[in-house]
């Protein structure tokens, strides 16, 4: 009699567990009650790292780089951190400053463009400071033929914007002037047919600052800043016909390079025309 009861009691036992067991199972993973069971820890695999590469480097082609508003601007664009190159009929200028030892030089002739092929190679701007005078046909092929070659190989190139430094009218000096003119007008159509989105048009009048011509420095704002500070006022005065243009303030070299830099590089900076009084502007503003 004993023994049966005994029975019955580790029968029920072993019935009670094994519920509360499958109970437990209800809100979760199976909890085991047996003292030899011992739950493992779930397994997480290690994530895979990924090796994300740097943002590019911003590189500048300035085109006439060894002139006087070109050298200023590739010194303007290495004083930012940019990496400068430049490509000029002479190739690497004669002087012996040392921010010319940081621009990679290269020797082309826009007139023929398959020069400007290695060149291009990584650039992601373009700032062109080519330009010059002679007669007509002479003009229009430095100022117009030139720079629509780079334009149209800037463009293919894949190239995101394009500063060109052109010039501002001057009433009866652009009859004068024919080839001249007509030549940056022609280039700066080609420009905004290109790049639409990234063409920047600097329309500055006379540029002062000093210009090194061998190995003489000529002081040109000894003229031209006196200048610029009387007619930085005087817009409305250039409606006035015939002498109205003649009263565009003139600009200091470092402003044009500060803004053709800063138009090369600046993603949210308008695109479009800038004349002189745009160019004082925008050369005053901090950038981003």
């Amino acid at each position: 009699m004993m023994r049966a009861i005994a029975s019955r009691f580790l029968h029920s036992y072993s019935s009670t567990s094994k519920l509360g067991t499958v109970a437990a199972s209800k809100n979760g993973r199976l909890l085991s009650t047996g003292p030899t069971k011992v739950e493992e820890p779930f397994k997480v695999d290690e994530a895979e790292t990924v090796e994300v590469p740097p943002p590019p480097t911003e590189k500048l082609l300035v085109l006439g780089g060894n002139g006087f508003v070109g050298s200023h601007v590739c010194k303007e664009a290495l004083k930012r951190g940019l990496t400068v190159s430049s490509v000029s009929r002479s190739g690497r200028p004669s002087v012996h400053d040392a921010w010319v030892n940081e621009v990679f030089w290269h020797q082309g002739d826009l007139l023929l463009p398959d020069s400007l092929k290695d060149a291009l190679n990584g650039v992601t701007s373009v700032v062109s400071c080519v330009g010059g005078f002679g007669s007509n046909s002479h003009m229009y092929k430095i100022n117009g033929t030139a720079n629509i070659n780079a334009i149209r190989a800037a463009a293919e190139q894949g190239v995101k914007r394009f500063v060109y430094v052109s010039a501002a009218d001057f009433g009866l000096v652009n009859y004068l002037l024919q080839g001249y003119y007509e030549g940056k007008r022609a280039a700066e159509t080609e420009l905004m047919i290109r790049f639409p989105y990234g063409g920047v048009i600097l329309r500055p009048g006379f540029i002062h600052g000093t210009r090194q011509v061998g190995s003489m420095k000529i002081p040109l704002g000894v003229i031209g800043s006196p200048l610029e500070m009387v007619l930085k006022h005087s817009k409305p005065l250039n409606q006035i016909p015939v002498v109205g243009p003649l009263l565009t303030p003139p600009v200091s070299v470092n402003s044009v390079a500060r803004v053709a830099v800063r138009g090369a590089t600046d993603p949210v900076f308008p695109p479009g025309i800038v004349d002189a009084y745009g160019i004082l502007r925008h050369s005053q503003q901090k950038s981003v």
